[in-house]
């Protein structure tokens, strides 16, 4: 994947600054929107039944998350993703604690299986249960811990759903089914901050909107994300959650090209 069509996806989203709508975590909504407002993309929250079909109509792409969750949001979802579907437009979905209880499991499943999704993106352990790989999982931010080989585990889940599936980890992979992409980089005090995760989901939104080769959309997004996480811990030169998240904001406002290509850690691994 050429480095400079990557670094390009950022002045694709600051050029038409895209608006992405989230059903997303109630946690972390107003972190989310401020991170998507520092990138440079257009954040709305719409979780009324009676206006997200609307909403998923004009948007630039759709990212449903469900960190929270209930009935009445999972029905708001799914209607949603079908005007996303019916719009052409992009649907991320992000299965937050996927395997911790079966009503998760089975929320996941039925968006997957229901609607079209564009990327899907999880930690290991969260697409894993998706599929129906019984992986250990504690609570909605455990990753799990497993020997198993991510990228395969990504690859075999892009197979099984026919779409591009990310998974996150200390590196992170993306995968059409046939090739598999490495990203490396990033901090671990992104686990030392809730939404850090339901924020990256949202900017892999934000690429898509604008990038319609969505392997290439979620690629530079992560790679992006990492960089931007990477460049907070050199800026703030502090080992607090705080401060990063703080100068993390900042960085995905300041992050450029230039910048980005310093830190851009990108590899095929097969296909």
């Amino acid at each position: 994947m050429d480095k400079q069509n990557i670094i390009h996806t950022l002045d694709k989203v600051r050029a038409s600054s895209p608006l992405v709508h989230n059903i997303t975590n109630v946690v972390v909504t107003q972190f989310t929107a401020n991170g998507l407002l520092a990138l440079g993309a257009s954040p709305v929250m719409a979780y009324a039944k009676e206006e997200v079909a609307d909403m998923a109509r004009i948007a630039g792409a759709l990212v449903l998350n469900i960190g929270t969750l209930d009935e009445t949001v999972v029905e708001a979802m799914l209607i949603a993703g079908r005007s996303a579907n019916e719009h052409q437009v992009p649907v991320i979905f992000d299965p937050v604690g996927a395997g911790a209880t079966p009503y998760r499991t089975e929320t996941s499943r039925r968006i997957m299986k229901e609607l079209k999704v564009s990327i899907l993106r999880g930690n290991a352990a969260e697409i894993a249960n998706v599929i129906g790989e019984a992986w250990n999982i504690k609570g909605v931010d455990a990753a799990g811990e497993t020997t198993e080989d991510i990228g395969s585990l990504a690859m075999r889940a892009a197979q099984a759903f026919g779409c591009i599936v990310v998974v996150t980890g200390a590196d992170d992979y993306v995968s059409n089914g046939s090739a598999t992409y490495k990203i490396s980089g990033g901090t671990p005090l992104l686990t030392r901050v809730t939404g850090t995760g339901c924020l990256l989901t949202s900017i892999i939104g934000a690429f898509a909107a604008v990038e319609p080769d969505y392997m290439l959309a979620a690629v530079s997004a992560l790679s992006f994300y990492s960089a931007a996480a990477d460049a907070a811990v050199q800026a703030s030169a502090a080992d607090k959650p705080g401060t990063f998240q703080t100068e993390l904001l900042n960085q995905l406002y300041q992050m450029n090209g230039t910048e980005w290509s310093k830190y851009l850690s990108v590899s095929q691994i097969n296909g």
